[in-house]
């Protein structure tokens, strides 16, 4: 996220002062769109109007799976939606969620609740925000989406809502942007894993694939002697079961996932490769590793180190590791702003993405002991026993029926996604398909991490990041000329500065 002191001050074209970025602003949002009898909740969200001229769109983001607190800075040209403002004098919004933050339709998060949360009332959310809000600016009364351009813009979920908006409701959303947008539904995640696997460094990817073998062998065939001393070998002498030891492995590889562009040693996956990478002599090892033995003996070490820090060191590594605990406060706590929560209905009920191991025959960096199966009860059955009292597969049928997923087809949507990026197999640059940029849904492609579009800074290490977000800026110029073509009567920031 950008970073930008919250104390900074705003002020507008005219030069009049406006709130700080930080000021938290409400709207009433329907609790449910298709019986709008029940009544409203506040959605809370981040809005200026600092580059607004009259006639300018409104650029709207939703930050997705998580609470918008901080993400103010995304008001401004730091990120790609305060440079769309900017660049057509439009004014920026950040929208919070449905269920995130403190954007919730009831007081709990319980399965009675979550009725509510799904993707079809999130998407109306957008379109009905777009449709009826009244932004505290100057004309801010008559700024809906029925005679003002909106452009949508999201990153990962929130770009799948964004495509998945603009293909459900045609004409309310004039332009959108996607970055790494996750369109399609696919609930055995396993290539997530790809890109890490061939762009983390060889020495690494080859002890890492090694280590993974090594456990799953074991793990599938070995004695209970031999399972319980590979746990021991790798850090977890106290987690019971395999499957929580498996699941675990998976914790360096999505320190991935958080890259940005300008990191390498130092950062905390980098730190990690180095531990097995680098002996105490200060050797590098070569492209093929040290090998499984070191692996796993460094790897232990990492655990140690990470358990430390991320666990509570006064509980027993069940309660760090395990998911079979039900009674766990993990499972049980139904009170508001939990991101993990709310995501794991999301996942349960509709998406999956399941990140679990390659299929036989391809090389893993995560155990093949891990499929669907695993996180379907640890985050579905275990979250929400009422609702799914036993192992249940998201309906991704559905919703890629729904929104067309991989296929989709808008005009005036662009999507912009990285080489890097682990979530690169459920966007519209997936390996599973071939899809064709066009002029009127152009895809861009560098080599970015995810999302790692959205922040402007990242174009100025990138080059491939700065040619991606250019082509945003170039092709939303090209269909703002439109909108305004098309409605010669509205006001144009443009012919008028």
């Amino acid at each position: 996220m950008p970073d930008l002191d919250a104390d900074t001050e705003v002020f507008a074209m005219d030069g009049t002062q406006l709130p700080s970025l930080d000021t938290v602003y409400t709207f009433d949002q329907l609790i449910d769109h298709s019986n709008p009898k029940l009544g409203t909740f506040k959605q809370r969200y981040y809005f200026t109007y600092q580059s607004y001229i009259a006639g300018g769109p409104v650029v709207l983001m939703t930050p997705g799976e998580d609470s918008m607190d901080g993400m103010y800075s995304y008001l401004t040209n730091a990120s790609m939606v305060g440079q769309l403002a900017q660049q057509h004098n439009g004014a920026a919004v950040i929208l919070e969620h449905r269920f995130y933050g403190q954007s919730n339709p009831y007081p709990d998060l319980s399965v009675k609740s979550y009725q509510v949360h799904t993707i079809d009332q999130a998407i109306s959310d957008l379109v009905y925000f777009s449709q009826t809000v009244k932004l505290s600016m100057p004309g801010g009364n008559s700024i809906g989406s029925d005679s003002t351009p909106w452009i949508l813009v999201g990153g990962s979920y929130s770009g799948a809502l964004t495509a998945w908006t603009l293909q459900s409701n045609p004409g309310v959303f004039w332009a959108g942007y996607a970055s790494s947008a996750v369109v399609q539904a696919i609930n055995d995640g396993w290539m997530y894993f790809e890109p890490i696997r061939t762009k983390m460094p060889k020495n690494c990817s080859a002890d890492w694939q090694a280590l993974i073998s090594y456990f799953d062998n074991i793990a599938i065939n070995g004695t209970q002697d031999q399972q319980q001393s590979v746990k021991a070998q790798l850090g977890f002498p106290n987690v019971t079961h395999l499957d929580d030891v498996a699941s675990a492995l998976r914790n360096p590889m999505y320190l991935w996932q958080d890259m940005d562009p300008d990191e390498g040693a130092g950062s905390d996956f980098y730190n990690f490769c180095d531990t097995l990478e680098v002996d105490a002599n200060g050797k590098v090892a070569g492209p093929e590793g040290f090998g499984v033995d070191n692996a796993v003996q460094q790897f232990a070490s990492w655990v140690a180190a990470w358990s430390q820090e991320n666990c509570d060191t006064d509980e027993d590594q069940d309660d760090c590791f395990g998911s079979y605990d039900t009674t766990n406060p993990t499972y049980t706590n139904v009170t508001i702003d939990q991101a993990d929560r709310s995501w794991s209905w999301t996942c349960c009920n509709f998406v999956g993405w399941w990140e679990v191991g390659a299929p036989s025959g391809h090389p893993s960096i995560a155990s093949r002991v891990l499929t669907p199966a695993y996180d379907e009860r640890s985050q579905c059955h275990n979250y929400f026993p009422d609702a799914f009292p036993a192992v249940h597969s998201a309906n991704t049928t559905l919703v890629n029926n729904a929104y067309t997923g991989w296929h989709i087809n808008v005009d005036r949507l662009i999507f912009l996604n990285g080489n890097r990026d682990p979530w690169r197999y459920a966007t519209v640059s997936s390996d599973y398909i071939q899809r064709a940029s066009s002029d009127s849904q152009p895809i861009e492609v560098s080599d970015g991490f995810h999302c790692s579009d959205l922040i402007t800074d990242n174009g100025a290490v990138d080059n491939t990041i700065y040619q991606a977000q250019q082509a945003v800026l170039s092709n939303m110029q090209q269909w703002m000329d439109e909108w305004y073509e098309a409605n010669p009567a509205a006001p144009n920031p443009s012919s008028s500065a």
